[in-house]
């Protein structure tokens, strides 16, 4: 199994917890993902340190959908970077390395999360059409008031959803990921990744209207 001693050594300090394991030089900024792979696999850190700074927002990302806590996150990502360079061997590019990362990212905060979400991250935005709005127009502060109430409905109902309809919205919603590399990381179809989004959203709408709020 691949060692790499610096990064067991910041795993056990505290604070933001990505492996860089050295930095390469910045002429390695062209070089794709699959080379750098082999690098690392012949034992050159800088390599995977390269992998680890292009990647390193996407994977806090995954992880803070699935957790809703920066310190989690930042735990979660550490320990996926530590387990992505131990598993090197098995990565046979089937997929990109970058779903591949993100797939055990997502693993190791589904393991932290218990299956519980502890706290839902605010992904409502008020220009996303597809979410229902206040029905009436309010004067500024008290339509922050019922934004905000809105919003914690949300927030609230979000927890209601089935777990395979939830990640999907979370996942979509945290980042910039394609609905490809949320196949890989929930280990279904892309398609059926695009249908558990739409009717993640359906669900949600159609609670919302029982509350009051409507489309605009």
């Amino acid at each position: 199994m691949p060692h790499l001693p610096a990064l067991s050594e910041q795993s056990e300090s505290k604070g933001p917890k990505i492996p860089t394991a050295g930095r390469p030089p910045a002429s390695t900024d062209c070089v794709s993902d699959a080379e750098l792979v082999e690098g690392a696999r012949r034992g050159d850190e800088a390599a995977f340190g390269q992998l680890v700074e292009r990647h390193q927002s996407a994977v806090f990302r995954a992880a803070y959908a699935a957790l809703g806590s920066k310190e989690e996150a930042e735990d979660a990502a550490q320990d996926a970077f530590l387990a992505a360079y131990r598993k090197l061997h098995m990565f046979r590019g089937e997929a990109s390395f970058k779903t591949w990362l993100l797939a055990i990212a997502w693993r190791h905060a589904l393991d932290r999360r218990g299956g519980v979400v502890r706290r839902l991250r605010l992904f409502f935005s008020p220009t996303d059409n597809a979410w229902p709005q206040p029905e009436a127009p309010a004067p500024s502060q008290e339509q922050a008031l019922v934004r905000r109430e809105l919003r914690e409905q949300v927030r609230a109902l979000v927890k209601t959803l089935p777990a395979r309809y939830r990640d999907a919205l979370l996942l979509a919603t945290s980042g910039d990921y394609t609905f490809e590399e949320m196949g890989g990381i929930l280990g279904i179809p892309t398609g059926t990744a695009k249908w558990r989004v739409a009717e993640a959203k359906r669900q949600l709408k159609q609670k919302l209207a029982r509350l009051g709020y409507v489309n605009e």
